[in-house]
């Protein structure tokens, strides 16, 4: 499917000799860009700024320094961390020897960091302790106190080598190497490595950048977590690709956001929903207008968009509030909206040039424009499938290329994507289809929520609706006024059973609502539960 005309841009327009002209590994990005423009700011982190010709140089010492310390190609290195120059210059020099990069954001609990270890057993692990007390903790935890030295970058410290990391045969063209093995839970809590090749992030690195027109004179704010693949592929590499520079943080506030608009000449900014809700509610806490001189494209995904926000941020940034859908397995892009024609609904917008999407029922067979089915995807985003899981991957990928989302979609005539919810997240009220996101809606629209999350729970021969609310702060509503609200705009079989009020939402570092926590509350709160 080719969405070039949509574009304007040429270099979209043949996508084989978009994908012959692609890098062939990732880490060739900074050489490339060094040897182009050697003295223009490739990152910057406080007030320190890293030209590409000091990245590149970074680059070459890490990967040495690796090498040194045991690592081979086709080992996993894992890295402990957060958001920082160090992090970046560790994703390229592991694949310049020709390992797998393993990001682990720092924030994850023991256990989950220990259950990616045990899965893909890495040669080295490297924690980033001077940007993150977590992975300070972690490191001092697993016992590692080797020192990994590189100049400007921060207490590197590594953990032993692993005799037990045996080396991956990897593929023998290159660019179908792994370029980022990228963990995933899902929703069933068990990780999941997604293997990405080369050719997967580059291509969407090329098409993101493009499809943002950005040249090396933007800045991007990158606050998205590059252990992340949405932080990963479109912020980072795509960033880079583009030779623009990208401003790290290692971790979201909301105030630290409306100062780098402000001051920091902030060009683009991508984020999920959660942040744009956390941005709006400080400015009106603090009194603050928001003020970005030299913004020009904001941007949403990761998780559904709300109506109202993306009203609320469009009125006071006079911006339009891009939207987007992706997944770690599609490396992430499958659909946005395109720059020079913006929506006023939350479609997600078109397939990216390139990629295929479908809509088909539970037969597999397409469903006609305008009706809800699971969404498949195909194309040089797709994953090479899920690591040391040929069988789920079988599950994931058929035959021909097509990549079982797990999402319920459906498509327009003018091939505009609305994503309706999970399939495994759909609830089955009394016969009925209830989409949580419809019912996500109509609540996040009440002027005292900041946002909600709604799930099913199962009772005797049925599903039931349930919400968990996070209120506004200084805002207050009781439980028979939401259910009241909500009743006024939702059929009956859509309406809650339960709405549960909470201080704030259980969040990942992304800002993505952890439903799988929400779960395990609605189910002991079930009337089943409370009789035994």
């Amino acid at each position: 499917m080719n969405n070039a005309a949509n574009t304007g841009d040429a270099a979209l327009e043949d996508i084989p000799r978009l994908l012959a002209a692609l890098p062939a590994r990732v880490d060739d990005i900074v050489a490339l860009q060094a040897a182009r423009m050697p003295m223009a700011d490739a990152l910057r982190e406080g007030e320190r700024a890293w030209t590409y010709a000091e990245l590149g140089a970074s680059v070459a010492a890490v990967a040495q320094r690796l090498a040194a310390a045991g690592a081979r190609p086709g080992d996993r290195v894992l890295v402990v961390g957060e958001n920082c120059a160090a992090l970046v210059a560790l994703l390229f020099a592991i694949a310049r020897i020709g390992a797998w990069p393993v990001l682990v954001n720092a924030r994850l609990s023991a256990r989950e960091i220990d259950a990616i270890r045990d899965h893909c057993t890495p040669r080295r692990i490297v924690y980033l302790a001077h940007v993150s007390t977590e992975a300070a903790a972690h490191a001092a935890r697993h016992g590692a106190t080797e020192s990994l030295v590189v100049d400007g970058m921060g207490d590197l410290r590594m953990g032993s080598q692993d005799a037990q990391c045996l080396p991956e045969t990897d593929a023998a063209e290159t660019s179908s190497q792994v370029g980022a093995l990228v963990y995933t839970t899902g929703t069933t809590g068990d990780p999941k490595g997604v293997m990405l090749t080369h050719r997967n992030l580059l291509f969407i690195a090329k098409v993101s950048s493009t499809l943002r027109k950005l040249v090396p004179g933007d800045r991007v704010y990158g606050v998205l977590p590059i252990s992340h693949v949405y932080g990963l592929a479109s912020v980072c590499l795509g960033t880079l690709f583009a030779g623009a520079c990208l401003q790290l943080e290692s971790r979201f506030s909301p105030g630290a956001f409306a100062h780098a608009l402000a001051h920091s000449g902030i060009t683009v900014a991508q984020g999920v929903p959660a942040m744009y809700v956390r941005l709006l509610e400080y400015l009106r806490s603090s009194g603050q207008s928001f003020t970005a001189p030299q913004l020009r494209f904001l941007y949403a995904g990761g998780s559904p968009l709300d109506p109202k926000l993306k009203a609320d941020v469009e009125q006071l940034s006079g911006l339009p509030l891009h939207n987007g859908y992706g997944l770690t397995e599609t490396a992430p892009t499958v659909t946005q909206t395109r720059l020079e024609s913006p929506r006023a609904d939350c479609s997600v917008g078109t397939a990216i040039p390139g990629v295929e999407i479908r809509i088909v029922d539970a037969s597999g067979r397409d469903v006609a424009a305008g009706e809800p089915g699971e969404l498949q995807v195909r194309g040089p985003n797709v994953m090479r499938g899920y690591y040391r899981n040929a069988e789920l991957t079988a599950r994931t990928i058929d035959a021909d290329g097509w990549l079982e989302t797990g999402d319920v979609a459906r498509k327009e005539e003018d091939g505009a994507l609305f994503i309706v919810g999970r399939t495994k997240e759909l609830i089955i009220r009394s016969g009925f289809n209830v989409y949580p996101a419809e019912v996500e809606a109509v609540l996040n629209a009440h002027p005292a929520v900041l946002h909600s999350a709604v799930l099913g729970r199962a009772v005797p021969g049925n599903e039931e609706v349930v919400a968990f609310v996070e209120l506004a702060p200084g805002c207050k509503a009781s439980v028979d006024e939401l259910m009241q609200f909500a009743g006024e705009r939702l059929a009956p079989y859509k309406r809650p059973a339960e709405i549960v009020i909470l201080p704030a939402l259980p969040a990942s570092a992304t800002g993505k609502i952890l439903k799988n926590k929400l779960r395990a509350m609605a189910d002991a709160r079930s009337p089943a539960a409370a009789a035994q």
